[in-house]
């Protein structure tokens, strides 16, 4: 069975060219997500597409770009279908999985993806040395000052506190004054 899938991304927006299209590549089923947009990972169109193929069976989309979220999550679907024994057509960019031109092309789309992946991480590791090399702490800024923590050791030293008041006056979780005050205690 072929089973198409058409989505927009805004309301305003229409179906009409791709709906054509995938009757036009003899599609037996149609889902659609109108006005919702790729980036979001839920669409109630795609998962009903998705549940109703079985091994054999054909998705086709328009364009790829109307299927997947990201190139990322375009060869996570394809290699999700694949393994089911479900093939994948692209109608605009003639590309049909079934085929060994068509699984070359994911293939090399998918070690773009993942070159681009590997170039992403090389590049947030520099910037995140570069800027500790400039001295700028990374990460989340401590909830307590080196003050709040001298005055909760005073305090919790005179006994006449309990960690959890006074983690509630310094408006923190107990675990958070306890590993505060462990990380400045003296060696």
């Amino acid at each position: 069975m072929r089973v198409g899938y058409a989505r927009v991304s805004t309301d305003d927006q229409n179906l009409d060219l791709q709906l054509d299209a995938l009757r036009r590549a003899a599609c037996q089923k149609i889902y659609e997500d109108l006005g919702v947009s790729g980036a979001i990972s839920t669409r109630p169109g795609l998962a009903r597409a998705l549940r109703q193929l079985k091994a054999g069976d054909t998705l086709v989309t328009w364009k790829l770009d109307r299927l997947g979220r990201s190139l990322a999550h375009l060869i996570t679907l394809t290699a999700d279908l694949d393994k089911r024994g479900i093939g994948l057509v692209s109608l605009s960019e003639a590309i049909d999985t079934r085929s060994p031109s068509g699984r070359l092309l994911m293939h090399m789309m998918g070690a773009l993806a993942e070159f681009e992946r590997a170039l992403i991480a090389e590049r947030t590791r520099a910037g995140i040395e570069a800027a500790r090399n400039r001295g700028r702490r990374l990460g989340r800024p401590p909830k307590l000052t080196p003050d709040d923590i001298l005055y909760a050791a005073v305090a919790l030293a005179s006994g006449e506190v309990r960690l959890g008041e006074l983690a509630r006056t310094l408006q923190v979780s107990p675990l958070t004054l306890s590993r505060a005050m462990n990380r400045n205690a003296p060696s």
